[in-house]
């Protein structure tokens, strides 16, 4: 077998503060859309590495990661090429830390803070349907230590290829 199916490999932070979620307003091929600071994991960084560098260059906040909320995949048909992908998600939940006065990565419009009923008012507007699965399990009190993730070393770059 020559080609082998993978899927897309993402990181999302549930950021809470006084009752509100650290969210991303972000233009995508499907017009502007709602989502949780999220983003793919790069190569030669651990998943944990990848959510806090995904919250700081999406709304210059520190993210510490503190638990695990969830693995989610989902499919995702783009109504722009027709291409479907499948997304395996890795959702973390943690805390906000300083922020910082740099530009956010492209494509993010702003950093905003949004209540469960605001989120809950624009759904139609979400990056997926994975944005209130993941907020709903947070609230629902779902956590998995940060134990259960063992990066190798290997995926650092330290072996030969």
């Amino acid at each position: 077998m020559t080609d082998i199916w993978k899927p897309s490999v993402t990181v999302a932070a549930i950021v809470e503060r006084d009752g509100k979620f650290l969210m991303v307003e972000e233009e995508t091929s499907d017009g502007i859309r709602f989502n949780q600071p999220a983003g793919h994991l790069d190569p030669l960084e651990s998943l944990e590495q990848a959510v806090v560098r995904e919250t700081l260059e999406e709304t210059a906040h520190e993210f510490t990661p503190t638990a695990l909320i969830g693995f989610y995949m989902a499919r995702y048909l783009s109504v722009r090429t027709g291409k479907a992908t499948t997304f395996l998600r890795f959702a973390f939940c943690g805390d906000a830390g300083q922020v910082y006065d740099q530009p956010l990565d492209h494509g993010i419009l702003r950093a905003l803070w949004m209540s469960y009923d605001e989120l809950m008012a624009c759904r139609s507007k979400h990056r997926s349907e994975l944005v209130m699965r993941c907020i709903d399990d947070y609230l629902a009190g779902q956590r998995t230590p940060l134990s259960v993730l063992f990066s190798d070393p290997s995926i650092y770059g330290d072996m030969h290829e």
